[in-house]
């Protein structure tokens, strides 16, 4: 961050010291947030108080429509939540524009052991799912990584784990949602009530109501993942045990690879199981003192590099794996507490980590911006898993960020945004690009766009919390629009409420 130009020196010091900030201020505020939240989540699930008062927020939520529809329409619509307090880097300009709609829905609602289903508000956050089901046995068959992902993000937006080449993205487990429309109403949608509005709210981005309550699917739960390393030095091989992995008919429960190189990287699988193995140890990776996974995954490709071929088999506890990647922030947070990892940092302090993004992003001077503008990458792009070797290449040659996420996911033939090439199903990969690019003659733009094009060209998608540089056409070549029209020509004031999806995800509206 150094030689970047500061207007004053409160700037200065964010820019130049602010691991210095963050560890005397942020993770302090991190903890006792994180406490808090957990402790008043905890009495209110255990009460079940929140049920009660879902309803009455529901109807201030309508109070609040009804009030924007007597004063004539005249601005748009959107939550009030801060745009800091969301996971994404970026914040939105439209913020300050819009009417902002209040929607504190925060609380898990009810678990139906019976139906194996968990009905929870929209801020509802993974962490606070896994922990809330993991003492009943429970899990959801997605859990995306980072703790504070919430439900409403991942509906509106979207969300993958390592399971999903099994089940889908998280809006596959879905079985409805509770809305409040732009005419003040409350609309319940599901595959067979309203299905229209059913598949078209996943992808939306809060264009055609605001999300007030879904219902997941559960299953079964074990108490750990017996999970396999093998690395690899070639792309090609990699590609292809990837490939065949995720499309087996009985696949491994789990499957990820990091890539570290453009040749060199390392796949994963588990499976949920119930005792630890002889086969293998325990390594309870989430423990506060614990590397960072990402730098343990590294550290089992260096030691294939030197002659040790053996596969390594761990077994990990459950929200350990669910979290792997929280406390490092996958690995966004090296270039920010760069001494993080460090044995003596991780004894001392590992327990503080993570600092919230929500407040990384309140504390985050201009100048910082313009940085992550011009020398960042967040992107994940989304493309059908036969051409993950070229995906690859094209990535290495505009970005060359390591390493690398690799998902595998399915995307049923279903309405909606995502389309399928035939079939019932499609088998993609997410590529995960998150860093500092090292490419020859890298530009943001111009870059960005580059692997836009490939994306669009290959059919595939790309997540919407990122920077999007495409345009408007480019943007409805990505996503099929058919649905999502039909509702927005046919739903009360909606086009008054809202504007297009690529209104809220364009880099115009962003900085």
């Amino acid at each position: 961050m150094s030689g970047m130009q500061t207007e004053t020196l409160a700037e200065y010091i964010l820019v130049e010291y602010r691991w210095v900030i963050v560890i005397t201020v942020l993770l302090p505020m991190s903890l006792l947030w994180k406490i808090w939240s957990t402790v008043r989540n905890y009495i209110v699930f255990k009460m079940n108080s929140a049920p009660k008062m879902h309803d009455k927020k529901v109807k201030d939520v309508q109070r609040q429509i009804k009030e924007w529809l007597k004063g004539g329409r005249s601005t748009k619509l959107c939550t009030a939540r801060p745009s800091w307090q969301t996971m994404s880097f970026r914040h939105a300009l439209y913020k300050k524009t819009f009417t902002n709609i209040n929607v504190n829905m925060v609380d898990v609602l009810e678990v139906n052991t019976k139906d194996l289903t968990v009905r929870c508000e929209p801020l509802v956050t993974m962490g606070q799912l896994s922990r809330t089901l993991e003492p009943l046995g429970l899990s959801l068959p997605v859990v995306p990584e980072l703790d504070q992902l919430t439900v409403g993000g991942l509906v509106m937006g979207t969300g993958v784990e390592t399971s999903s080449h099994i089940y889908g993205l998280f809006q596959h487990i879905c079985v409805q949602y509770e809305l409040v429309m732009p005419d003040g109403s409350v609309v319940t949608c599901s595959k067979t009530e309203n299905p229209d509005l059913f598949y078209a709210i996943p992808w939306s981005y809060g264009t055609l109501g605001f999300l007030t309550s879904v219902v997941i699917k559960l299953v079964p739960a074990k108490k750990y993942i017996r999970l396999e390393y093998h690395p690899y030095t070639s792309l090609s091989e990699l590609s292809l045990r990837f490939r065949q992995e995720s499309l087996k008919e009985n696949p491994h429960q789990f499957i990820e690879a990091l890539l570290f190189s453009k040749e060199s990287g390392v796949f994963m699988s588990g499976d949920m199981v119930d005792e630890v193995g002889v086969d293998g140890k325990l390594n309870p990776i989430g423990n506060w003192y614990s590397e960072w996974f990402f730098k343990q995954v590294m550290r089992h490709l260096k030691n294939w590099q030197q002659g040790k071929r053996n596969t390594v088999v761990e077994y990990i506890p459950l929200r350990h794996y669910y979290h792997r990647h929280t406390r490092s922030l996958f690995w966004e947070l090296q270039d920010i507490v760069s001494f993080g990892n460090h044995p003596i940092f991780r004894y001392l302090f590992g327990w503080l980590m993570p600092p919230e993004v929500s407040l990384l992003k309140l504390t985050q001077p201009e100048t910082v911006g313009k940085l992550y503008d011009r020398a960042h990458v967040i992107q994940d792009m989304l493309v059908p898993i036969d051409i993950l070797e070229n995906a690859i290449e094209c990535f290495h040659k505009e970005f060359e960020v390591y390493p690398i996420w690799l998902c595998p996911f399915k995307v049923f033939n279903e309405p909606g945004q995502l389309r399928v090439s035939s079939g019932k199903w499609q088998m993609f990969v997410d590529i995960g690009v998150y860093g500092v690019p090292k490419a020859k003659g890298f530009e943001t733009v111009s870059s960005t766009r580059r692997v836009e094009e490939f994306v669009i060209k290959n059919k595939g998608f790309q997540m919407l919390y990122a920077d999007t540089y495409t345009t408007l056409e480019e943007f409805r070549q990505m996503f099929d629009h058919t649905l999502y029209d039909k509702l927005r020509n046919s739903l009360p004031y909606c086009k008054d409420a809202f504007p297009e999806i690529y209104g809220k995800v364009n880099k115009s509206v962003r900085k």
